[in-house]
């Protein structure tokens, strides 16, 4: 079965509000707008200390109860984490490793790069299930939607690296872009692997609420007030509302 936390992503997909700015306030309004997962992205929060770091994920955790993903996105994948890739890679493994926090207080998952260099993307991996952590390798591609074998490939490729979670995002140029993408979560769920699908932009803006429905265990959200971290982002109880709509 496939958990971050409590949460069991095989019985309902869940709705996973990006943290970007006041991470504190910003988690309790996503918490409030009933939030599943809180996404914390380290790279848009600016914060390269690992005590920084932890503090705050403490008190996310403490205040809201909610399951948290870390993400430090490198910026050749659309994050702005500026410094070594040592350092980013490093601070990482050092906060999923539970010298720095009780059992409750963690990080439940982690957010690597497939294209991260493999021998720092398996220490990650590593040091992650070591302690229990769930894995998300993710691939994102800006400009295009890769063809089908091609998408179906790099989510084979993530899980051969470890992932329990395979993600996959991709810019959409028409809706048989969006049509192949769903296909590719569709086939993955089908064949019992655990994936997230994003069609990203205008024209993939809806699969934010239909993918779950193909398969995707993972959707992004935006919280009220605060920016997009990837274009084509709903706000977390717009999600929620269209789904339970749909369901």
């Amino acid at each position: 079965m496939t958990h971050i936390g409590q949460l069991d992503l095989e019985k309902k997909s869940a709705v996973v509000a990006v943290i970007l700015e006041k991470p504190l306030e910003t988690s309790k309004k996503a918490a409030e707008m009933g939030a599943d997962l809180l996404e914390i992205r380290l790279d848009l929060l600016g914060i390269k200390d690992l005590e920084t770091a932890a503090e705050t994920i403490r008190k996310i955790k403490s205040e809201t109860r909610l399951p948290v993903i870390l993400t430090n996105r490198s910026s050749t994948e659309g994050g702005k984490w500026e410094g070594k890739e040592s350092e980013r890679i490093g601070l990482l493994t050092a906060l999923l490793s539970t010298n720095h926090f009780s059992l409750k207080d963690g990080p439940d998952a982690v957010d690597i790069e497939l294209s991260a260099r493999r021998e720092e993307r398996g220490n990650v991996v590593k040091t992650a299930k070591s302690c229990g952590k769930t894995v998300i390798i993710s691939s994102h591609d800006f400009s295009k939607t890769p063809a089908f074998h091609e998408m179906k490939t790099t989510l084979e490729e993530a899980f051969l690296a470890g992932a329990d979670i395979a993600k996959l995002a991709v810019m959409p140029h028409s809706m048989r872009d969006v049509l192949d993408l769903l296909r590719v979560a569709l086939d993955a769920r089908e064949a019992g692997g655990a994936v997230c699908a994003i069609a990203m932009g205008k024209l993939g803006k809806h699969t934010r609420v239909i993918a779950p429905f193909y398969g995707s265990v993972l959707t992004y959200a935006t919280v009220e007030g605060t920016v997009s971290a990837a274009p084509g982002q709903f706000q977390v109880d717009e999600v929620k509302k269209i789904m339970e709509l749909l369901e």
